[in-house]
């Protein structure tokens, strides 16, 4: 059950395995988990880590910040050799060259983005099975499923989903499926028995004291490897 979606796929690039491969963890932002002039400083140490993939969510900024901040990021992803995505904005993801967009359920459907933006790539929120389904024949490239357990960030979508609707989606998609919502180390194992192609997280990785190590030891326990 812990198989890659590279091995239900045909044939794969190795541009492709790479790029899937960076979502084991998908590193989500919030400025505000940070010490004030650290954010920055914060995504480098996380890419120090071992982070291959961030999702640059920074929902109340303005146009002109947030276009600077993506350019500040994108730098740094680069340097790295990571990807980055850019929250429900694509236009602004396609101007600045970044890797994809990330759609919520109040963006455009993602069929129209991948038309409108053929060279993003393109991850989708999903809170159901349906809705994880419906993402997968518009063209996403992977879903987020999410909350799998409680968390502050998404009771707005009701009670967990619990691992028995991952393993449901998981078994339902040939994408890669990344388990969001109450997710720390102790979990992973289970979400990655239940299907889980890696994990999303926001508060596990910003609010530890030292997110280099903290980044070490999620990308540790995903791979299966050992300090």
């Amino acid at each position: 059950m812990t198989d890659t979606v590279l091995d239900m796929t045909s044939k794969p690039s190795a541009q492709n395995r790479e790029r899937l491969d960076a979502l084991r963890l998908y590193l989500i932002t919030d400025r505000t988990l940070l010490p004030e002039g650290q954010f920055l400083a914060g995504i480098e140490a996380a890419l120090k880590g071992g982070v291959r993939a961030i999702q640059l969510r920074e929902k109340n900024l303005p146009e002109n910040e947030l276009r600077a901040l993506a350019k500040d990021v994108l730098q740094l992803t680069h340097t790295y050799n990571a990807l980055l995505f850019i929250n429900h904005r694509a236009e602004l993801a396609d101007d600045i060259g970044a890797d994809g967009v990330h759609l919520t359920e109040s963006s455009a459907a993602v069929r129209k983005i991948r038309k409108q933006y053929p060279g993003l790539m393109i991850g989708k929120s999903t809170h159901s099975f349906e809705g994880a389904k419906r993402a997968q024949h518009q063209g996403a490239d992977f879903v987020t499923f999410s909350p799998v357990y409680d968390t502050p960030s998404k009771q707005q979508y009701g009670p967990p989903q619990g691992l028995e609707k991952l393993q449901q989606v998981y078994a339902g998609l040939d994408i890669p499926v990344l388990a969001l919502g109450g997710i720390d180390l102790s979990r992973i194992t289970p979400v990655r028995q239940h299907g889980a192609f890696g994990v999303a997280l926001i508060r596990a990785i910003w609010n530890s004291p030292d997110i280099e190590h903290e980044s070490l030891q999620y990308i540790n326990a995903l791979t299966g490897e050992t300090q």
